[in-house]
């Protein structure tokens, strides 16, 4: 058998491959379900037609960019990168903007207001904060992902995720079904901190812009340093 024959039946099997492979017929059947929800949301609420269409955006764009916060705190320990790690911080530099703007706008138009009906989510600080901070991170390591990330995959067709949605829906469920006993153990008689109360929004705002804008400028240069040798 000649050299482009051999050659000829190796792209005919790299083009079965490809076909078998392709998840063309899986994304079609996706998109109809989509829009056959969407239709129904435009005769049953128009509110609800901008947030599927919203939801289905923001996951179209976080599976194609493969982000996820698990993978942001994991990779620059485990292979040195930062890249995700920097899209949290840019991500999280927008959102303080955005959410100073509506803050102010929300405190300006009351008279009076309470922090806790200040939109962002705003809770109390603690030693709560720090001991579930811990726990979910160590967990979201250990099961390959967070909470957007797990969703992902699943879309994707990983199976062990949909055994870490279902550890999920049973941590959260249990964690409901506790909470007020753990806020009044510790949630309720925790501090709640709103830097904007005691330095005003403006600076609180770029305060926090300046400390993440350090964190950022730390992170590449970390990544600079453990990358260099690829950049050889």
């Amino acid at each position: 058998m000649t050299s482009g024959k051999i050659e000829e039946l190796k792209q005919q099997r790299q083009k079965e491959i490809k076909l078998r492979n392709s998840q063309l017929k899986y994304f079609l059947f996706v998109a109809l379900i989509c829009f056959i929800i969407c239709f129904y949301f435009v005769y049953k609420n128009t509110t609800y037609v901008i947030v599927w269409t919203i939801g289905i955006l923001i996951g179209f764009t976080m599976q194609r960019s493969r982000f996820c916060f698990a993978a942001s705190f994991r990779d620059p320990i485990m292979v040195g990168t930062t890249s995700l790690f920097r899209a949290v911080i840019i991500g999280l530099m927008i959102s303080t903007i955005g959410f100073s703007i509506f803050q102010y706008i929300t405190v300006s138009n009351t008279l009076e207001y309470s922090i806790s009906k200040i939109p962002g989510q705003i809770s109390p600080v603690g030693f709560h904060t720090i001991i579930g901070a811990i726990i979910f991170g160590i967990g979201m390591v250990i099961a390959g992902g967070c909470a957007s990330g797990t969703l992902i995959r699943i879309g994707e067709g990983y199976m062990m995720q949909v055994i870490v949605l279902i550890g999920f829906i049973i941590g959260t469920t249990l964690g409901g079904n506790h909470f007020e006993f753990w806020d009044k153990l510790f949630i309720s008689s925790s501090k709640t901190i709103y830097i904007p109360e005691y330095i005003g929004f403006m600076p609180a705002t770029l305060i926090q812009l300046i400390v993440l804008g350090i964190i950022y400028w730390v992170a590449v240069w970390y990544d600079k340093q453990n990358n260099i040798m690829v950049d050889l």
